[in-house]
């Protein structure tokens, strides 16, 4: 539908009309003799008035209204759970003739009909090997797609069982779904291993504990044996009777003796009478590692920001803090001795009694990491003469700032929520007035002083002689701690902050050309590996063009070879198709003609939550269809199912879209005038004139 407008007054047509005609009647009213008759005459005016005409009302600057409808069916949209839990019993074909039939019956009726599968997919061919059951996930991704479009109905072919995701139950659905229920609603005898808590890291020599959880159903009083094997080989066994109880708990401690990463099998025994016997089994993998990182916390006297600072340490399983105080705590000599441990922690160093000066006068010479913290027992003029580059103009006056966070600070991130505490943190005590501090330092902290900040930094990091240096510089940060947990309960922005500097003190630093890793060291099984390569020169610029060849060993030995090229956006290489187990993987480049290697491992774990539970849940079907307003049907009525939007026709929806186009674009307007000027011109080239 088409509509013509004008931006100014249509009367001004008239206008047009006469300036054609004024037009037309000065050019063949001449009193010449013209070399046609009056009939052509007549026939050349008339085209000049119409050419003259219509030009003239373009100038009127005439717009064309386009109104466009269009018609969109109601749509159904079935979503099929394709999960392994059905796999062997559903009957694909029966299903899948079902489906054509009512499809084709309701495509007859005016609807337009799609097959979705639980990843929301487009699927023509039904295929039970989706790893999980998201029902919730599912529907949203329908609703998501045909969001403002003409969607009516949504059927859902389910088992009700659903493992992943949140349920179906808890969210408003704004359309009807209809569920179909499939799978066996009969609850048969069964052993369940449902969950096994375990530690993925271990130290070396050390024994860690795992714990399997064993669900059963409908098996009174019988003897449960759960073992737990390493390549094949029993490691411990444990023997426990059901009763009347419905979860039963075996706790094993198993021992790390070998470093890397290794796989444990834990198997409940099967009863006569079980029939899935795919959730009687689990696999985790844990790996070994050589011990934790020793931390050395050394002190004058006893503090509570010595408290503060191990407990962020103790947090991470990682780590070990070792805490030194003369005449008070008894500390092994080895720890004292150089390069015995990653970070030293030195709380007032040169202290005023001189307590430990001697010790960080051996310390000094090794290559550990340093987190100085300076508090009133330091005796601030001995920080230069003891080789810690700090200088105060004032040795007595203290003061009380609050932390304000440096933004341009580069070493590591500090999260939002985070920096948002730290305004309401009570102030610490800090030396008055300023001072210098080594000029390569970057800040975290700087001092702020009520609501001003200042330049003075509170806590900073800095490199000398290749080491890792740091310093607080200030007492009494513990306060920030407690303040932070009577607000929140928690105390997660203190331990970010002080786990990080910690962090960052004992990562050592990666001076390697050649940097070859996965972006992940544990995967699903239907998850690829993604590999990242990164090649320095001896600027450690990154640069580009170097081949990378990789080797990938499975946990029987089997090795497969890869290669590429790393290019701009190019640096990743991935691998798929891997199947549960630890993968040992190997990367080699060439780097100024000289070989760079890298070499790792990482894992792959096959989930088998589908197995879990097999009993059908067609009460959580009924409930969804009664809250959203669909029907529950049985897998036996599908002509009820068929029926039931014959009967009740959803209507089409109209779209209308309105357009406007200046008529000057419009080409049938052009060419009516090029047909206009043309005829005149042709009449007139005919008679012999011009």
């Amino acid at each position: 539908m088409q509509h013509l407008i004008f931006e100014s007054s249509p009367a001004y047509i008239v206008a047009c009309l006469l300036a054609g005609l004024g037009y037309a009647l000065f050019l063949y009213r001449s009193k010449h003799k013209q070399p046609w008759s009056k009939s052509f005459n007549r026939l050349l005016f008339a085209l000049r008035w119409g050419v003259v005409s219509l030009l003239s009302f373009l100038l009127m600057g005439p717009v064309i209204k386009m109104i466009t409808n269009r018609n969109e069916k109601p749509a159904i949209a079935i979503v099929i759970d394709n999960s392994i839990s059905l796999s062997g019993k559903a009957d694909t074909t029966k299903i899948k003739n079902e489906l054509m039939t009512v499809t084709q019956r309701w495509k007859e009726e005016g609807y337009e009909v799609v097959w979705k599968e639980l990843s929301g997919k487009n699927v023509k061919n039904i295929k039970w090997n989706n790893p999980s059951s998201d029902l919730t996930g599912a529907l949203h991704a329908v609703m998501n797609e045909w969001e403002g479009k003409n969607l009516t109905n949504i059927v859902l072919l389910t088992d009700g069982i659903y493992n992943s995701g949140a349920s179906p139950l808890f969210t408003t659905w704004r359309v009807p779904v209809s569920t179909i229920g499939l799978g066996d609603t009969v609850e048969h005898a069964d052993l369940i291993l449902k969950n096994v808590a375990y530690n993925k890291i271990a130290y070396q020599g050390n024994r860690f504990p795992l714990r399997a959880e064993v669900a059963i159903q409908k098996m009174p009083h019988q003897n449960i044996t759960v073992s737990v094997f390493k390549e094949g080989v029993r490691l411990q066994q444990q023997m426990k009777n059901t009763a009347n109880k419905t979860l039963l708990d075996f706790n094993f401690l198993v021992e790390a003796k070998e470093k890397g990463v290794h796989r444990f099998d834990i198997e409940a025994e099967p009863i006569s009478s079980e029939v899935n016997l795919k959730n009687n089994r689990a696999v985790v993998y844990v790996e070994v590692v050589e011990g934790k990182k020793k931390i050395l916390l050394i002190a004058p006297a006893p503090h509570p920001d010595i408290k503060a600072l191990r407990s962020v340490i103790e947090n991470n399983s990682n780590y070990e803090c070792i805490v030194h105080i003369p005449g008070i705590s008894k500390t092994d000599p080895k720890w004292l001795q150089p390069n015995q441990v990653e970070v030293v922690l030195f709380f007032n160093p040169a202290d005023q009694a001189m307590k430990t000066n001697a010790l960080w006068a051996q310390l000094s010479k090794g290559k550990s990491s340093v987190l100085f913290l300076l508090g009133s027992p330091t005796n601030l003029r001995q920080l230069q003469p003891a080789g810690i580059p700090f200088s105060f103009t004032n040795f007595s006056q203290t003061d009380e700032v609050s932390p304000s966070v440096n933004s341009s600070f580069s070493i590591f991130d500090i999260t939002e929520s985070s920096r948002s505490i730290l305004p309401f943190y009570p102030p610490v005590q800090v030396p008055l007035g300023r001072f210098t501090y080594p000029p390569n330092a970057q800040v975290l902290l700087y001092q702020r002083i009520g609501s001003v900040a200042t330049d003075r930094p509170l806590l900073l990091f800095w490199n000398e002689d290749e080491k890792k240096r740091a310093a607080f510089v200030g007492e009494n940060f513990w306060r920030w701690r407690m303040e932070e947990f009577s607000r929140t309960e928690k105390s997660i922005a203190f331990d970010e902050i002080f786990s990080k500097t910690i962090q960052y003190l004992a990562t050592l630093d990666d001076k390697r050309k050649f940097k070859f890793f996965p972006l992940q060291n544990e995967l699903n099984e239907n998850a690829p590996v993604v590999f990242e390569s990164q090649v320095y020169n001896d600027l450690f610029e990154k640069v580009d063009g170097h081949k990378v060849d990789i080797v990938l060993k499975d946990s029987k030995g089997k090795a497969t070879s890869y290669n590429y090229v790393i290019s701009p956006g190019g640096e990743r290489y991935t691998v798929g198709g891997l199947k549960e187990g630890v993968y040992q993987y190997s990367a080699s480049t060439l780097v100024n003609g000289k070989k760079e290697s890298v070499s790792g491992q990482f894992l792959v774990i096959a989930q088998s939550i589908e197995s879990q539970n097999l009993v059908a849940d067609h009460l959580l079907l009924r409930k969804l269809a009664q809250a959203s307003g669909g029907k529950f049907f049985k897998l036996t009525e599908w002509s009820q199912l068929q029926a039931v939007f014959v009967e009740k026709k959803a209507a089409e929806i109209i779209h209308s879209e309105e357009s406007f186009q200046s008529l000057i674009h419009a080409k049938w307007y052009f060419f009516l005038l090029m047909l206009l000027i043309g005829s005149e011109w042709a009449v007139r080239k005919y008679m012999g004139s011009y």
